[in-house]
């Protein structure tokens, strides 16, 4: 039996079929309604992820593996307890579960933004873009959005349940592309390019089709037992901001954003949604950590989960005529674009 949080999520839902085409015994842990293309064959269970008890009674004894997919993304300013009280609350009672059955192994869908930033003395690429790896520390001294903070919080729960004698590995994904419910998500990357917006900002966005996520996190934890305690980037390359929105407009047949605004513009824009927030009490369209996303031209390497599954990834072009394919069948956009 496998147990999955974050079963009608993105990553989540894509996994229970793929765990079902394996003919593998599921039970998913949900919250809201179980969608109509959910997969065939899972045990659902209606509940929160903070309660413990409940967490122990879906661990029964013959559950081998947890898929720790459940997860908050967001950068508004309102949710910053929420992101501490389920991305790194709801990780410890996970974790503290797991601990309560021995030899039950754990895979934990954490994020890039918990990898912190590029390691002193990084070599820049030939773009200017500086690598961050999988043994990059993550620097306390520095100004971190509310959701990276959550997230490498959430990853010092399981390092914990590691030292305690738990098997664990964990994934890193960066921007998660596949269709699903664009409106719960925090990026929205394949819906702006699909409103033909005109403006977008200057930067580099790392992404990672949600097929390889689930690929590379089942080789990680059902087929290679004997990796413990590692954590593997998973991201397939990076391009500009343009370059991206350009392609998947062109994809779904839309109309490419092509002015650039100015980061000057960007920072008065943020400021200005943040009054607004105040004043009315309405969540923010930008952020100040959204206007300054992809700024800094950072990288994130698979070389390690490559190294460790054999697996590849698959180009950008393949997940956008994916994507659109599936736009192109539902009238109303539900192509979703995640960050864990």
């Amino acid at each position: 039996m496998i147990f999955v949080t974050g079963g009608t999520g993105l990553i989540g839902s894509f996994l229970l079929q793929a765990l079902r085409a394996r003919g593998l015994a599921v039970r998913a842990l949900h919250r809201g309604e179980i969608p109509n293309s959910a997969a065939d064959g899972v045990e659902w269970l209606a509940g929160d992820l903070l309660d413990t008890d409940l967490l122990r009674a879906a661990l029964t004894p013959d559950v081998t593996h947890v898929f720790h997919c459940a997860g908050l993304v967001s950068y508004a300013p309102q949710d910053e307890d929420l992101l501490l009280n389920v991305n790194v609350q709801g990780t410890a009672a996970v974790v503290d579960a797991c601990l309560e059955r021995p030899g039950i192994r754990l895979a934990h869908v954490s994020s890039v933004a918990a990898l912190g930033g590029p390691a002193a003395g990084a070599t820049a690429r030939a773009d200017g873009a500086l690598p961050v790896t999988e043994t990059s520390t993550w620097d306390l001294g520095a100004a971190h959005p509310a959701y990276a903070t959550s997230k490498y919080l959430g990853e010092l729960e399981v390092w914990r349940g590691v030292a305690e004698g738990l098997s664990a590995v964990i994934v890193n994904p960066s921007v998660v592309l596949g269709p699903g419910d664009w409106h719960r998500s925090s990026t929205r990357l394949l819906r702006y390019a699909h409103q033909q917006h005109r403006f977008y900002t200057r930067g580099l966005v790392n992404f990672v089709d949600v097929r390889d996520v689930v690929d590379h996190l089942m080789a990680l934890a059902l087929d290679q037992p004997s990796l413990q305690g590692e954590r593997y980037i998973l991201s397939a390359e990076a391009l500009p901001l343009a370059d991206f929105f350009r392609q998947a407009a062109t994809a779904m047949q839309r109309r490419p954003p092509t002015v650039a605004v100015p980061g000057w513009a960007a920072e008065v824009i943020w400021r200005l949604e943040h009054a607004r927030a105040v004043l009315t009490g309405a969540r923010p369209l930008i952020t100040k950590d959204t206007a300054r996303a992809g700024r800094r031209p950072v990288v994130y390497p698979h070389a390690k989960v490559q190294s460790a599954t054999g697996l590849g990834f698959r180009p950008l072009a393949e997940t956008l005529a994916w994507c659109a394919k599936e736009l192109a069948v539902n009238p109303t956009p539900s192509a979703a674009v995640t960050v864990t």
